[in-house]
């Protein structure tokens, strides 16, 4: 499966959210120390959830009109927004994380 190196461990702190980019841009967010990533743009509209977007735990504010997301699964949590984000599984590797992006 193809993935791409997102950064070291030690280089997103526990709440934090990184932007990584590319053909479709993707948050990668750190909870309770273990990494998660999803699609970055807003199913609602075209907002960047790691750039205008708040973590809560595992939920994700899109920072334009509050809808929520679950960042472990992209599913809504709350409208506006109706469509999930696309998930990415993010692993650990010698320090490393990487994000599968798949085919």
């Amino acid at each position: 499966m193809p993935r791409i190196r997102a950064c070291r461990e030690d280089e997103l702190s526990d709440g934090g959210i990184l932007r990584l980019e590319g053909n479709e841009p993707i948050a990668l967010y750190r909870v309770d120390g273990g990494f998660y990533a999803t699609s970055d743009t807003c199913t609602h509209g075209q907002s960047s959830l790691s750039e205008e977007g708040e973590l809560d735990g595992f939920a994700i504010e899109c920072g334009w009109h509050f809808g929520r997301f679950d960042i472990r699964t992209g599913a809504v949590i709350s409208s506006p927004c109706i469509h999930a984000l696309r998930s990415y599984p993010a692993v650990v590797e010698n320090g490393e994380v990487f994000v599968d992006i798949g085919g």
